[in-house]
Parts: structure tokens; C-alpha cells; sequence
């Protein structure tokens, strides 16, 4: 049967006469009888009474109106889904994601993609550098917010998102100077709490360089994958970690925040996105072009085409 036959029989039911309905359908009367004549045939029911008066629907044709209704209502549904697709307007996307992405990146991403997009479902997978580099070539995830530089295996597009300073966090019983600021020689001799090696090895390796360039030795007391557990164990007394300054809007038990005062060697923590280059335009894309930071930041090929 028919989708037009379907919309033939609502408007008829609708109307209340054949004369109504093609009037409204824009299509002759003798064709609009003669395809219900046939939708009749193919149920082997009267769908309706016909007389002077119009087209009354029989006891059959009410049975089946509902089901109809919806029936017609779920294909108009899927043809626009489907357009909305073709446009890059709905879909699913699978965002990979850092810790650090959580403050501010992601609201804003989701706030910018529900009013460019409100049809795009989108699901959110924290991960550590190391996981989204798997995932993404992988195709486990369609984009990825990492900390950078990073290697990605594959034609891949990146866009910088964010550079942050790096600040110390301490254990509350650190003495701190009057000016609430701490050395890299007092950091040195407390230890470190780094994320681990494997997870980011020029970040890793450029504090431990920074540190040495300084004249201090230090060593990494704690690893952590993960910026609360990082927290955790300097809260706990294991060492102080160096994280980026957006750290300070959390209010973690136990740690202070403070200024490194001699930390202009330090590395920056750098924040990208980082996903597949395409010959279309993906979801991907469309989320990677979103003022995810307020600011116009750079955009950089990996290699491959043109943004979206």
C-alpha cells in the first residue's frame, strides 16, 4: 500500500467528502476514487459510505484511522530525520573528552549545538589522552577534547581551543610565603603528582625539564590519570601537582591554589579538539566550528580539507 493512499484516506476522513479532499490534495476526484477504490481492494474492506451528502468512514476505515494517522505521522518524521541528517542538522555524535573540557568547553559546546542543531544527539565519554588517541582511530568516538600536543594515528583536522597557565595545587599544611606564591625549588623538594607518563609525555617531560632548567633536582611521588584523583593526592599529602589555572573554581577539601612564582618556563596545558578528516562535512565538523571558547582560536589541519 501506498504512503499517498495512507494521506488519500486521512483527508477524506478529514474533509468529509471525496470533493473536499481533492480540492485539499490538489488532485482530481476521479483519481482520488479511484486510489481508495484500490486501497480498498488491497484490504478487502469497505472504507467508506459514500453518498450525497459526502464520504462517511465506516466501522472498518475507524478501526484503521489511528493506526494510520501515526503510521503517516512516523514516515514524515523519518523523511525529515532524514533530511535533517543530510544537512549535518541531526544524528548522533560521540564526543570524547579530558576532564579539564567540563568547566567551560562543554556547556558551552552543548548550549551552541542545541540552538545550531536541536537534533543531534550527543554522547559524552570522559577519557584520558591516551584512550581517545585509541578510540578515535578506532572510531569509538567522533571527536576528541585533548590536551595537546598529542599523537593521533590517521588523517586527522585539530582546532586549539584553550591555553592555560599552569598553577600549583599544594596540601592545605604547605607553607606558603606572605605573597601566597610558591617556587619551583619548593615544588622540587615536596615531589611531584603528575599524570601518568604514558598519558602525556611532552607535558610530563617539559615540567621535569622546566624544573631542572631551574637548577632544582625533583622527583614524581604520584601519578594520577585523572584531575580529581590528582587533587586526592595532594590532598592526601603526596606531593603538589602543577594543573592548569581553571583548577581555582573548584573548591577541593584539603588543597590551596597557588601562584608559581618563578614558573615562566613552565609548559602551558593546551586544550584541542581533534577529530577525523573527511571529504564531506560531519557532525564532527559542525561541533569542532562552534565558539566553544567565546574567542576565534585556531584551526589547523592534521593534514586534511576544509573546516566545515
Amino acid at each position: 500500500m501506498e504512503t499517498r493512499h495512507l494521506r488519500y484516506f486521512l483527508a477524506v476522513v478529514d474533509h468529509g467528502s471525496l470533493s473536499g479532499a481533492s480540492e485539499w490534495l490538489g488532485i482530481a476526484q476521479p483519481a482520488l476514487s479511484t486510489a481508495l477504490a484500490r486501497m480498498e481492494k488491497e484490504l478487502g474492506v469497505r472504507l467508506f459510505d459514500r453518498s450525497r451528502r459526502g464520504a462517511a468512514p465506516t466501522a472498518a476505515a475507524l478501526a484503521i484511522l489511528e493506526d494510520v494517522r501515526t503510521s503517516v505521522m512516523r514516515i514524515d518524521a523519518a523523511a525529515r530525520h532524514a533530511r535533517e541528517i543530510a544537512r549535518g542538522s541531526a544524528g548522533q555524535l560521540t564526543v570524547g573528552l579530558v576532564s579539564s573540557a567540563l568547566i567551560d568547553t562543554v556547556p558551552r559546546a552543548l548550549r551552541e549545538l542545541r540552538r545550531r542543531a536541536p537534533g543531534v544527539r550527543v554522547i559524552l565519554r570522559e577519557m584520558s589522552n591516551a584512550e581517545q588517541a585509541d578510540a578515535l582511530q578506532t572510531g569509538e568516538i567522533d571527536i576528541g577534547l585533548m590536551h595537546t600536543p598529542v599523537a593521533v594515528g590517521g588523517r586527522m583536522r585539530e582546532r586549539q581551543l584553550l591555553r592555560d597557565r599552569l598553577v600549583a595545587a599544594v596540601p592545605d599544611e604547605f607553607q606558603v610565603a606572605a605573597d601566597g606564591k610558591v617556587s619551583l625549588e619548593e615544588i622540587a623538594a615536596a615531589g611531584l603528582v603528575l599524570y601518568p607518563q604514558a598519558q602525556l609525555p611532552m607535558f610530563y617531560a617539559s615540567i621535569l625539564d622546566a624544573i631542572r632548567k631551574a637548577g632544582h633536582e625533583t622527583h614524581v611521588a604520584q601519578e594520577a590519570n585523572r584531575t580529581l584523583t590528582v587533587l586526592s593526592c595532594v590532598a592526601g599529602g603526596c606531593g603538589v601537582a602543577l594543573l592548569p589555572s581553571w583548577i581555582r573554581s573548584l573548591d577541593f577539601r584539603g588543597v590551596r591554589f597557588c601562584e608559581v612564582r618563578d614558573g615562566d618556563t613552565l609548559p602551558t596545558f593546551d586544550l584541542s579538539a581533534i577529530w577525523p578528516a573527511r571529504s564531506v562535512p560531519t557532525l564532527a565538523d559542525l561541533f569542532a566550528s562552534l565558539d566553544l571558547t567565546g574567542e576565534q582560536s585556531g584551526l589547523a589541519s592534521r593534514p586534511g580539507g576544509a573546516p566545515w
